[in-house]
């Protein structure tokens, strides 16, 4: 079966799964949700404007209105929780209240938690991304059982976004809360 997939598209795929009489015979029941256009709002008028240009470097021109939103919220103090499917742009949802945040006040702090080591990766890598063509001065530092003992303390002191995992959160940050004065005031 796996040279049947060999170039196709996604759409010819599932008709091959659907004609395949051993697979479809595992299927209950096919649903096909239809498409939706998606629903952009303009950069809200509060976002840095170094922001917007390096989102505009990015391609981004305009944001989701879920984006949109959770930065308007997120900026009047307001919870927010999202539920997207993957690869809607979760990630600006957080990153860009998170990063304005400092760069309006450089004593700002935040502590990002990820369930994987990979997810913090990615992560972090392309919050370092857009803070690097922000030109922001911005410390993004991963925190978790690979974080050398000499750069701890750097993280502990210096670090405006903190990336770590529910583990090290209830092992070694919250247990030494002392030693994270500046993160947790």
């Amino acid at each position: 079966m796996t040279a049947l997939f060999q170039k196709r598209n996604l759409t010819d795929m599932i008709q091959l799964l659907k004609e395949d009489q051993a697979f479809s015979k595992q299927i209950v029941h096919w649903h096909t949700i239809e498409e939706k256009e998606a629903d952009y709002r303009d950069f809200p008028e509060g976002l840095d404007k170094k922001i917007v240009h390096a989102l505009q470097q990015r391609g981004i021109e305009k944001l989701y209105s879920h984006q949109a939103d959770a930065f308007l919220h997120s900026a009047a103090g307001k919870n927010v929780t999202l539920v997207t499917p993957t690869a809607s742009g979760k990630t600006l949802c957080y990153n860009l209240p998170v990063i304005q945040r400092i760069t309006e006040d450089q004593d700002a702090r935040s502590l990002y938690l990820f369930p994987t080591k990979a997810l913090s990766q990615d992560q972090k890598s392309e919050l370092n991304e857009l803070i690097d063509e922000i030109g922001a001065s911005i410390n993004c530092y991963t925190y978790d059982g690979d974080t050398s003992p000499s750069i701890r303390q750097k993280v502990r002191k210096a670090g405006h976004i903190v990336i770590t995992n529910p583990d090290m959160l209830h092992s070694a940050i919250l247990p030494h809360h002392t030693k994270w004065v500046s993160l947790f005031e």
